[in-house]
């Protein structure tokens, strides 16, 4: 008896000895590196663990790392990490193009030919000028806020409470140390913590300048170690190391020399190192997640007889889909009662919380990020990084936007550089004011042989549930056909036209979708053309001159989503319009003139006018496109030919012919289009060939007895264009060289070769 109970006690004995090695289950780390776009290999490293049934029970990352770590903490699966990082939308998250469906045509200013724009404070440093990002983070930041903000909510913003507890790592550059995160808002970590200098700009958090964590651990295994006291830590290692910069490639160059040479291996004694085969990708090139993704899977997959050594515990899919579904059933839905703004004023964060909520209790996500990049598209934010935050109390989220202004001052230069006469200089100086309203003020100014304008005034736009603006300006605009002679091969031609209008214009206008606009407008002008009749005068002659002066009030509606301002290849645009003209033509005859006293006469008509401009096919590198114009007006006649021909619509599809006088192009009514194809070359080079009929309803015809006009038979003639433009879209603007025909000249056949944008400020005449 006695025996037996020695047994007894030596089996309960060891049997306490060993049940915390029984009872506890193995802890696994998974630490993940930073890369840029390689970091998409760290979802195929997960999968390969999920489907072998390796718990993961930690996650510690930095920059790309963070991300994929941050996604997987909060529940989402490979399947649905692949699939995002892999999108086009993802893709434009990274390089910050921000989705056209978000950009607003109703906030665009009249198209001019700025090549830079950069806004500026006169009282500081010049250097201030300077972009602190290559990237605009816009979109990123937003989207981040709507996949990680109910998961943040539902941790209570503890990052141990997540699915899978979390650690983000940063880079502090005051201490010049690394920084980790363990709790607060979770999309304000990872944003940190993938903050490459003058890439994305910093972020601002609790008085730090916050960077991207590679800078200081790129592979944060002792974060993992320190912070979980794992049993097991399995690494994913997808950086590059820079030994040596690229002499062309500025990126690594740029990574060189931030990232200092750090430890990349793991110094833990229980631990695993997976290194997938990593192409050599650009750092921001997404579009190769897919293979990436399976790069990651292959290496993990070859590395699991190796984890196994270490650990027993298994993780089933069906543990795992109970773990996901139980903490995402804690997320609250992501619907905001309040905005709370810091870096403005009083006047202005009433401003912006008026637009993003336009007095509605509650906003969506959905219908915030529409009010939320239309505020952005105005133009006064330089900074903006959005929270979200929930309040237990109301059951909804605080938003929290951090906004640094852009300064009130803009500079804008440009113009066009020109083989021909078509060389211009551009000039624009804007203040913007933000207050109760959105308020700006311009001046601008071309200065060319042909062509010199100046234009001056201010729009305001009005802040209520359906957005509107109203907008007055002055405006001078002189064109000079003499200095274009090259072009005037007919003698029965007039090559000696001069004309200027000076004209006060006031616009007011509402968006239609986030692509169009409804305007109503009224012009007062006044006009003068100076010109000869024919080509056959001296230096003793004098010119005609006719003086048109009066009002038009108009309406017109717009859509345009168009990718660039000239040379387009992707987008449409419509332009539909009626304006009422009335006004008082004054003939004051030259020497030349049958007329030998000054005439006077009032005229007035109706203007319909339609333009459709649509990039439709995609055949390969090959775009198609259709350019349309249609313009019906009951204009009369003018005291003569060549008054009559000046005031008369114009059709000018190509951009080199708003300089040139082609009468054969003119008519009072007509119908023309023609079609477009654009063959991508290489990348931002083309080859963009066009054709097009211009078809009159009647052709304007001189008499050559007293030089006034008239009409031909209907529908009786008809001219043609062709041009074929070999382009090159650089950063500043488009270098174009090609060869236009014009029907019905002399010599049809005209070079060009021009940089820059044959832009001009906006006509009086419709």
């Amino acid at each position: 008896m006695a025996r037996l109970q020695q047994i007894t006690f030596s089996f309960l004995l060891l049997l306490t000895l060993l049940l915390p090695t029984i009872v506890r289950s193995q802890k696994v780390a998974l630490v993940l590196s930073g890369g840029g776009a390689r970091g998409a290999a760290h979802i195929g490293v997960i999968r390969a663990l999920e489907e072998n049934q390796i718990p993961i029970d930690y996650v510690v990352g930095t920059s790309i790392g963070a991300i994929v770590g941050a996604l997987y903490a909060i529940g989402y699966t490979p399947d649905e990490m692949e699939q995002l990082m892999s999108s086009e939308e993802f893709a434009n998250w990274a390089s910050g193009n921000i989705d056209d469906k978000y950009r607003y045509y109703f906030r665009k200013d009249d198209l001019n030919a700025s090549w830079v724009s950069l806004d500026f404070n006169p009282r500081k440093k010049l250097t201030t000028v300077l972009p602190t990002n290559l990237i605009n983070p816009y979109e990123i930041d937003f989207e981040f806020m709507r996949l990680m903000g109910p998961a943040a909510a539902a941790a209570g913003y503890d990052f141990n409470h997540l699915m899978v507890p979390f650690r983000c790592v940063l880079a502090d550059i005051d201490s010049t140390q690394a920084l980790v995160i363990r709790s607060g808002n979770l999309s304000t970590a990872v944003r940190g913590s993938m903050s490459i200098p003058m890439i994305f700009n910093p972020l601002r958090y609790n008085d730090k300048l916050l960077f991207d964590g590679g800078m200081y651990n790129n592979f944060p295994a002792n974060v993992a170690q320190e912070d979980f006291h794992p049993d097991v830590i399995i690494g994913s290692r997808v950086a590059q190391r820079y030994s040596k910069a690229d002499p062309d490639d500025i990126i690594s160059q740029l990574m060189t020399m931030l990232m200092e040479r750090q430890n990349d291996t793991i110094t833990y004694p229980n631990s695993v190192m997976i290194v997938p085969s990593i192409p050599k990708i650009n750092l921001f090139d997404f579009s190769h997640s897919e293979i990436l993704v399976d790069s990651g899977y292959s290496a993990g997959v070859s590395m699991i007889s190796e984890i196994r050594k270490l650990v027993k515990d298994s993780l089933t899919p069906e543990m795992l889909l109970q773990k996901r579904t139980v903490f995402k059933a804690k997320e609250p839905e992501l619907v905001f009662d309040s905005v709370i703004v810091t870096g403005l004023t009083k006047a202005q964060t009433q401003y912006v919380q008026k637009i993003l909520k336009h007095s509605k209790k509650t906003v969506t996500i959905n219908e915030l990020k529409k009010a939320y990049f239309r505020f952005i598209d105005e133009g006064f934010v330089k900074t903006i990084f959005p929270a979200a935050r929930y309040n237990p109390n109301t059951g909804y989220y605080d938003l929290y936007l951090d906004i640094q202004k852009a300064p009130n001052f803009n500079a804008q230069f440009g113009g066009n550089l020109s083989l021909g006469t078509s060389n211009e200089g551009f000039l624009q100086l804007r203040y913007k004011y933000l207050w109760n309203h959105a308020i700006r003020v311009m001046a601008n100014g071309y200065f060319g042989r042909f062509y010199s304008s100046v234009k001056l005034g201010g729009r305001i736009d009005f802040t209520s549930k359906l957005p509107g603006y109203l907008e007055l300006y002055y405006t001078y605009n002189n064109y000079n056909y003499f200095n274009n002679t090259t072009y005037f091969f007919d003698d029965l031609t007039p090559s000696n036209i001069k004309q200027w209008e000076s004209f006060t214009s006031l616009r007011g206008g509402i968006p239609v979708t986030n692509k169009g606009k409804l305007n109503l407008g009224l012009i007062n002008a006044i006009t003068s053309s100076i010109y000869y009749q024919t080509n056959d005068f001296s230096r003793l002659d004098t010119a005609d001159q006719t003086k048109f002066n009066f009002f038009s009030p108009g309406i017109s509606f717009e859509l345009n989503n168009l990718n660039r301002k000239q040379y387009a290849n992707a987008g449409a645009r419509l332009r539909l319009s009626l304006t009422y003209m009335n006004g008082r033509e004054m003939l004051l005859p030259g020497s030349q003139s049958i007329q030998v006293t000054e005439q006077k006469e009032y005229h007035e008509w109706l203007v319909i006018k339609g333009v459709y401009d649509n990039y439709f096919e995609t055949i390969g590198p090959l775009k198609l496109g259709f350019f349309g114009e249609i313009c019906i007006t009951n204009q009369p006649f003018f005291f003569n030919y060549t008054s009559s021909i000046m005031y008369s619509p114009a059709f000018q599809p190509l951009p080199e012919m708003q300089s040139l006088f082609l009468p054969q192009f003119r008519a009072s009514s007509y119908l023309a289009g023609g079609l477009k194809a654009i063959l991508q070359i290489y990348k931002k080079l083309e080859l963009r060939a066009e054709g097009y009929i211009f078809q009159p309803y009647q052709q304007i015809l001189q008499n050559p007895v007293d030089y006034t006009a008239y009409h031909g038979p209907i529908l009786s003639d008809r001219s043609y264009i062709a041009a074929a433009t070999v382009v090159y879209h650089t950063f500043l603007g488009p270098l174009s060289a090609g060869v236009s025909f014009y029907d019905k000249l002399q010599d049809p056949f005209t070079f060009n070769l021009n940089f820059g944008y044959i832009i001009f400020n906006r006509s009086a005449l419709p």
